[in-house]
């Protein structure tokens, strides 16, 4: 049933590249910790930039658990599911790590989201994976859902914010700078975006 694949390319990379939503997988390295399972959309928010690297965008939320598991043991899971035509779950197993505003990295790695305002989403870090497991499975139970549109409520709430009011914000959140499990999360205060 399952298969698996050397790098994303052909069909595999135009299925992922299709998908209107995907999902993401975190855990600590403490076997108590707390495992983080995030879903990611946002047209244009992924993008996969070799055969074997993929990066998404971090946007401003309410806690920064990926971010800080990533710091910690660089382990992530991404998911695609089909929810439309022929069933279909792939999987990449890699190792992950947040680029932040301040990386010299970062404007470069943002040139491959052109159809994204980072300015209205409190753009946060790009997170760039590198695949070591690629695979997929059946998912036949995966149910048929519609994708009908997408939300605009995001970008509405931090359009309003600039580089100074967004550090304000993730200060007063609980779980921005250090995870759920205490680990370190996203670096403050928050570098201005226009570095970059």
């Amino acid at each position: 049933m399952g298969k698996v694949y050397e790098r994303i390319d052909g069909s595999l990379r135009t299925f992922i590249e299709e998908q209107k939503i995907f999902f993401t997988a975190t855990a600590p390295l403490d076997g108590n910790g707390t495992v983080n399972l995030s879903p990611k959309g946002l047209a244009g928010s992924f993008a996969v930039l070799d055969e074997l690297t993929v990066a998404y965008l971090d946007f401003a939320g309410s806690n920064a658990e990926t971010i800080a598991h990533l710091r910690e043991n660089g382990r992530i899971t991404l998911m695609w599911c089909a929810f439309t035509g022929p069933p279909n779950i792939v999987r990449v197993h890699g190792r992950g790590e947040p680029v932040f505003r301040d990386d010299p990295r970062f404007g470069a790695l943002l040139e491959h989201f052109p159809g994204i305002d980072v300015d209205a989403h409190g753009l946060r870090a790009v997170i760039v994976v590198t695949a070591e497991l690629i695979r997929d499975t059946c998912g036949f139970a995966v149910p048929f859902m519609d994708y009908r549109e997408e939300r605009t409520l995001h970008a509405s709430r931090f359009r309003r914010e600039d580089d100074e009011s967004l550090d304000r914000y993730f200060h007063k959140k609980e779980h921005i700078a250090s995870s759920i499990d205490g680990l370190p999360g996203l670096p403050l205060p928050l570098p201005p975006l226009s570095s970059t």
